[in-house]
């Protein structure tokens, strides 16, 4: 049994992704340079493989000149039943609020502030979620990223140290620092003999064995 503790402080990490903007893509050209290519000519004494790396690279190179990529983050939008009349009473609510704070305001005062909020987040919606509920058979995409986004918890790893200890922040190099950490740990290190008998042991980890803890910050009990 391995125990560490972790040491962190907060902050607040946002992942962004280039994605590819297919809503502004020119595919009349896209169509139009795929077309002017000799593919008989291209493909000519090539096997499954190279046509596939040949004609691969062609679509590539089109679609870099044709449709353009955008940044994505997790922040997210605002959601559907906000409208800006409800936007209204949540900044009323926080002007209540700081009056509150001040002494200006009375206490009953903000607290029918927040019912009245209350109320009329329920009332938005409950629309919404009933649209949600009657079309949930012909629109499953719509039901389950509205259920997902009522989670409370967000899958948001930050930033983290290499080897070199130098600071780690993009998506991908973090899913591949944390997989080489981890196939480092639980890789199988049977013997040959081990390897035939199937027989799996039981290894005591101890701090040696995470080299790559102490890199980012945790330490070990």
């Amino acid at each position: 049994m391995v125990e560490f503790r972790i040491l962190h402080g907060r902050s607040r990490a946002i992942s962004r992704i280039t994605i590819l903007d297919f809503r502004r893509g020119n595919f009349g050209l896209f169509k139009d340079l795929l077309g002017r290519i000799p593919w008989v000519r291209a493909l000519e004494g090539k096997g499954t493989q190279e046509s596939w790396s040949v004609f691969k690279h062609h679509f590539l190179q089109a679609q870099d000149r044709c449709v353009l990529k955008s940044i994505k983050t997790s922040k997210g939008r605002r959601p559907a039943w906000i409208s800006k009349e409800l936007l209204g009473k949540f900044k009323g609510k926080k002007e209540v609020y700081r009056m509150w704070k001040k002494g200006v305001a009375i206490w009953e005062e903000y607290r029918n502030v927040v019912r009245e909020c209350k109320n009329a987040t329920r009332k938005a919606k409950a629309p919404l979620e009933l649209k949600l509920a009657r079309d949930v058979k012909d629109k499953k995409k719509g039901f389950f990223k509205y259920m997902n986004s009522k989670r409370k918890t967000r899958e948001n790893v930050g930033p983290l140290l290499n080897e070199v200890g130098a600071l780690v922040t993009e998506d991908t190099e973090k899913a591949e620092l944390l997989n080489a950490a981890f196939a480092s740990v639980f890789a199988a290190k049977a013997s040959p003999q081990e390897s035939q008998t199937l027989e799996v042991g039981e290894k005591v980890l101890r701090k040696e064995d995470f080299p790559w803890l102490r890199r980012i910050g945790l330490e070990n009990i």
